[in-house]
């Protein structure tokens, strides 16, 4: 679908506004979420219902007209179908039996992969038929280095001691952890494709807590065998790559993966990355989440930095992180009404036929 306003600028193709979709779209700030969440019983019992992931997946396109669908699901999928105990504690985020020595890792298995992770595939599928064909289904998994974070300190870190520890201290079970995520995330990636997903984002979390040489190798260099891997099946499908708190390393991260889009995180600077990424590279980001919540004159002079700093070249507007739990609707009906604005007011952004039929009329 060339008419797709995301896959137009994924492409570096001219689009006739700014596009916008935000990360955490479906979530805990929608009633209607909540709604959906209370009959699935708990988070997990959603991720792995089909008809209650789409319906959540498809609210927030209903309700904002945003130009994309993220599936609905976590990136933490991956290692529980690969045999990790997971749950979710109200109030403490994920909670992992963690995987720290050859014996742990050792009772990981990619055989039961694609059955776990069905209900997802049909998710996909579900959605896809209920959306409509201009809009751009995203699909996305998290990174290597990010999924291993969680499966390795059992949940959530500050420090991320155990993580580091094990991939200073056990450099080949930690090696063998990442191949391992590696081929996982492609071939869960490439099932959503086939399910329907015509967009897949690859989130690195936590990518800005390594070093410069960590992060070539453990950043960088799955994310391009993941890029290559998936390029080599399905050319047509852009991979936006979300490296959050990489700063300027976010250059090396961009020349070498092979990823069409880059997401910048709230912290990024706008015209460092507008002077040196968005001539080879579509940007997307980077409104912060908090503004988002507080709304009003605020909300409104931080999307127009945003739009003015990045909307002259390829470019989706999104947030720099996801959706903050209790910030209200109201405001995401503005952000999208004033993204439109001032999207629409910038001809730089509009197809060349739209601007000659513009010049017809007058």
């Amino acid at each position: 679908m060339t008419n797709r306003l995301v896959e137009q600028a994924l492409k570096k193709q001219k689009t006739s506004r700014t596009p916008i979709w935000l990360m955490r779209q479906a979530g805990r700030y929608l009633p209607e979420y909540m709604a959906v969440r209370d009959k699935a019983g708990d988070f997990l019992g959603l991720c792995y219902a089909p008809d209650k992931a789409a319906e959540v997946t498809l609210q927030p396109v209903r309700r904002f007209d945003m130009d994309a669908a993220i599936l609905f699901s976590d990136i933490l999928v991956v290692p529980h179908a690969l045999g990790q105990n997971l749950s979710f504690v109200h109030g403490e985020g994920p909670k992992l039996d963690p995987v720290r020595d050859a014996a742990g890792f050792a009772a990981l298995k990619m055989d039961r992969l694609h059955d776990h992770l069905a209900p997802i595939y049909e998710t996909v599928k579900r959605v896809r038929a209920d959306l409509s064909p201009e809009k751009t289904l995203i699909g996305f998994a998290g990174s290597p280095w990010t999924v291993a974070c969680y499966m390795v300190e059992g949940g959530g870190s500050k420090e991320f001691l155990a993580v580091k520890s094990m991939m200073f201290g056990q450099e080949q079970v930690f090696a063998a952890l990442i191949t391992l995520l590696e081929n996982a995330t492609v071939a869960y990636l490439k099932e959503q494709i086939k399910a329907g997903v015509s967009v897949v984002q690859l989130f690195d979390s936590w990518s800005g807590v390594l070093d410069p040489i960590s992060f070539e190798k453990f950043v960088i260099a799955p994310t391009q065998r993941i890029v290559a891997a998936l390029k080599a099946q399905y050319p047509h499908i852009p991979v936006i790559g979300f490296a959050r708190g990489s700063g300027v390393s976010i250059l090396r991260y961009a020349t070498q993966t092979g990823v069409d889009g880059l997401g910048l995180d709230t912290q990024f600077d706008r015209v460092w990355a507008r002077d040196n990424l968005q001539k080879d590279f579509c940007l997307q980001g980077n409104l912060d989440p908090a503004v988002l919540r507080s709304g009003g004159a605020a909300l409104d002079q931080h999307i127009d930095a945003v739009m003015d700093d990045l909307a002259g070249g390829s470019f989706i507007f999104n947030l720099g992180h996801g959706i903050i739990k209790d910030t209200p609707p109201e405001h995401v009906a503005q952000l999208v009404s004033r993204v439109r604005s001032h999207s629409l007011q910038n001809t730089s952004s509009q197809c060349p036929d739209q601007q000659q039929n513009k010049a017809n009329a007058r």
